[in-house]
């Protein structure tokens, strides 16, 4: 819900500036040096876990992963087009992974992503430079006709239509 401007339980924001009230976006306050969260919000971790990684395991990874178990749904022995091969897309092909999907397909633009995304379960790779087809075809030929699930993990447009586009009828 964008609307939300406060905390979910009682609607009030819990951040001010010289008594005015910040309001959150999306329920999240990621820029705050100290804040008051429900504990539903906090998750405890190793004090000696490096920062830098733990914070791409606890949002990127956990993104993908989600959304591929819990949208996505994929079936086992079903495929998936993973596209964008980064924090949030290597969690979204361990998810089809996970479920038993039995072609992963990702796609990315940085063909070097590839040799670490098949550690998360990738079965084949496309680079949409490398084709002179839109990258929605080139999956749909690779399938017999397109995956029978899709996750876009890049936030561009052009790459949410090709990921819509590349799933079969």
């Amino acid at each position: 819900n964008t609307d939300r401007v406060g905390m979910i339980h009682d609607g009030e924001s819990r951040f001010s500036i010289k008594g005015k009230p910040i309001h959150h976006f999306l329920g999240t306050s990621t820029f705050s040096e100290y804040t008051v969260v429900h504990s539903g919000q906090v998750a405890k971790i190793n004090p000696e876990a490096p920062l830098d990684k733990v914070c791409i395991v606890s949002c990127g990874l956990s993104t993908g992963l989600g959304a591929t178990l819990n949208v996505a749904k994929p079936k086992k022995g079903q495929s998936v087009a993973v596209f964008g091969l980064g924090a949030v897309g290597l969690g979204a092909a361990e998810g089809a992974r996970i479920a038993g999907a039995s072609r992963i397909i990702g796609v990315d633009l940085n063909s070097n992503r590839f040799e670490q995304a098949k550690k998360f379960g990738v079965t084949e790779f496309v680079n949409p430079k490398e084709h002179d087809k839109p990258v929605q075809q080139v999956i749909a030929e690779m399938t017999n006709g397109g995956v029978d699930r899709s996750v876009e993990c890049t936030g561009s447009v052009q790459a949410m239509i090709q990921a819509f586009e590349c799933v079969h009828d």
